[in-house]
């Protein structure tokens, strides 16, 4: 059998909900609460055509997609699109604006993605006494900013 991916999952109004797993689409088609939106159209399983895109029958509300997001390194980087926060060069490490030897924390607002060379160059100094500047504030993002469904704020 061939190996199918995860499958995306729209709410009844045609708005991103969610991303299941393969498995977890049939069920949904045949118990009758989703319907294929985007599909395979080579391919079958049971009645129903091989799903990439299922869409709710009805409205789901979503609101645990609204709570501020789990925080973490990949994360940072996530909210920050891979884009260092001083020189918007690609991103590879995070770095504390409070660095961790003077009580800064690993918190949304003390973190922003940076590459390696200002990363360095900051070394353990805030952006002001390295006359380094934020091309953004940090903010807490929500899971579904996160996920890339919605923009920034």
């Amino acid at each position: 059998m061939a190996s199918h991916g995860p499958v995306v999952l729209l709410n009844a109004t045609y708005e991103p909900h969610d991303v299941v797993s393969f498995p977890h689409a049939v069920k949904m088609l045949f118990r009758g609460v989703a319907v294929v939106h985007e599909a395979d159209a080579d391919r079958r399983i049971g009645p129903h055509p091989w799903p990439k895109v299922l869409r709710l029958v009805r409205y789901v509300v979503a609101t645990w997609m609204y709570r501020p997001a789990a925080y973490g390194r990949e994360a940072v980087l996530r909210r920050d699109r891979h884009r260092c926060a001083y020189c918007d060069g690609p991103a590879d490490t995070v770095d504390h604006l409070v660095p961790r030897s003077r009580g800064g924390t690993w918190t949304w607002l003390n973190t922003v993605a940076a590459c390696s060379r200002c990363n360095n160059r900051k070394g353990n100094r805030t952006p002001a006494e390295a006359g380094m500047r934020l091309r953004f504030e940090p903010w807490v993002p929500t899971r579904i900013q996160l996920a890339g469904w919605e923009g920034r704020r």
